[in-house]
């Protein structure tokens, strides 16, 4: 009996042997059988559940490259294709000027691309947010707000601004960012001459920021895939960003510890939601255990 469960064990050992050469190979679609024996059972289970997740890894890998290499490939074919007329002494100086400044508008647009990717990508394989110090945050929003002073003027955008005094404990870059790409995205999609709110509170032990637009708004489908990847909910709006935007903001709110919520109906706008815990410097030092000089 004990050689009979002997050869069993074997030959569920030789499968997985077997199995993990299929694995090694890249074929993700390889299954061991569960057997009768429990320790075989959680051995298969185990195994295929890992290729599994493999599989999906890979898929999403498979669909990342595909993706960015549609996301360049669009504005470099652009930028081809308007050169080449610039080529043609026939063109009249609204003509190039036209081209022009396509040409600038797609380089942006490549440039924007290219920064996020890289971006995402670092923020990724990080884990652990360093650097962090103590900053106002209501300085930063407003900092912000400046920053995309022209894209505001183009719009002719009104911002309505409430900002309570917040500081802060965090890594400050990366925060820009989140701040950079809300504030962007509320300004992309409010109508012409309409009105964007920020507001930032402290809420208990958080800071609570708010941003509203008065654009077209989302339905729920869109809403449940706005943090995907390269996903643009508004396809009549695709050559104004990448898709990458608010991956960015939900994986900078991971390492950040922070909860973003959305509030959005068809016609009433969107409005995104940020909450944040408040440390600050002695609170950190609390939490390590040293005191503060």
């Amino acid at each position: 009996m004990a050689r009979v469960g002997g050869e069993r064990f074997l030959r569920q050992f030789y499968a997985l042997f077997d199995a993990m050469k299929e694995v090694a190979a890249g074929n993700f679609s390889v299954r061991m059988e569960a057997g009768s024996a429990r320790e075989t059972v959680s051995l298969a289970n185990n195994f295929n559940e890992m290729v599994k997740e493999l599989s999906n890894i890979e898929t999403l890998r498979a669909d990342f490259i595909s993706n960015i290499s549609h996301e360049f490939k669009t504005p470099v074919a652009s930028i081809r294709g308007f050169a080449r007329r610039l080529k043609k002494d026939s063109l009249t100086d609204e003509q190039r000027n036209e081209y022009l400044t396509i040409i600038i508008s797609e380089s942006e647009r490549l440039s924007r691309l290219s920064s996020n990717v890289l971006l995402l990508s670092r923020l990724e394989s990080t884990d652990k947010v360093t650097e962090e110090t103590e900053y106002s945050l209501d300085e930063q929003i407003r900092r912000t707000l400046l920053l995309l002073e022209p894209q505001l003027q183009k719009k002719q955008l009104e911002v309505d601004i409430s900002l309570e005094d917040v500081r802060i404990f965090a890594n400050e870059e990366i925060l820009s960012h989140l701040w950079i790409n809300l504030l962007g995205n509320a300004i992309k999609f409010s109508p012409e001459g309409g009105t964007i709110k920020v507001a930032l509170a402290i809420v208990g032990n958080n800071a609570v920021a708010s941003i509203s637009d008065e654009g077209a708004g989302m339905e729920e489908e869109i809403k449940k895939r706005i943090f995907d990847k390269f996903y643009q909910g508004d396809g009549s709006r695709a050559t104004e960003g990448n898709g990458l935007g608010l991956s960015l903001v939900k994986r900078i709110l991971e390492l950040e510890n922070g909860v973003i919520t959305v509030d959005s109906e068809p016609g009433n706008g969107t409005c995104f939601t940020v909450s944040l815990m408040i440390r600050h410097e002695e609170m950190r030092l609390a939490d390590t255990g040293i005191k503060a000089h």
